[in-house]
């Protein structure tokens, strides 16, 4: 009986230990979730703190317009998009070029394209200027390239540039040469 005793004995003890050990594990849990409700109150603090969108929008545009006044990058306008900086930023360290495209009316666009373009990044990247251009005018909406292609063709001293797939190199075309927009003649 004295075995059964002790063993009872060492049970009840192992048993009060793991009682203490998990009143000491939900204790730490308690203190956790305690602790938690203060951190979301401290993030709620900071979020009030920090400023409503329109004041961030104020502040980035100022900064915007302060790198715009950069040298590098004083040829773009306020309202300056990413890929215009870094189109601006390829044409400094040589890696792109700019290509003059001449409309009708005279007007000039100043397209910037990669060195080893082709036929049709240049098409792309008047789309893209074109569209960047009637959002900060406010303007038409929407344009029918498909249209735009099918009536009006580009031209580099006298030849069509067709083949879409063509490198604008292989045309003779280098940095500050000037492309026509031209309308196509119909066929009868």
């Amino acid at each position: 009986m004295m075995g059964e005793e002790t063993q009872s004995l060492h049970l009840d003890e192992g048993l009060s230990v793991k009682e203490e050990e998990l009143g000491q594990a939900e204790g730490k849990m308690n203190q956790v979730e305690d602790e938690q409700p203060e951190e979301v109150e401290e993030e709620d603090e900071e979020d009030e703190e920090a400023l409503p969108h329109s004041e961030f929008l104020d502040i980035f545009e100022e900064g915007l317009a302060r790198l715009v006044q950069d040298p590098l990058l004083c040829d773009l306008p306020i309202q300056v998009t990413l890929e215009e900086v870094n189109s601006q930023v390829a044409l400094e360290y040589g890696q792109a070029m700019t290509v003059r495209v001449c409309k009708a009316d005279g007007e000039v666009m100043p397209i910037v394209v990669v060195q080893n373009a082709m036929v049709l990044d240049l098409k792309k990247a008047i789309q893209r200027f074109m569209e960047l251009k009637q959002q900060r005018v406010g303007g038409v909406k929407h344009v029918s390239w498909r249209y735009v292609w099918r009536t009006f063709h580009l031209v580099f001293q006298g030849e069509k540039l067709d083949d879409d797939k063509m490198k604008l190199k292989d045309y003779g075309i280098r940095n500050r040469d000037e492309v026509t927009f031209m309308k196509r003649l119909r066929k009868k």
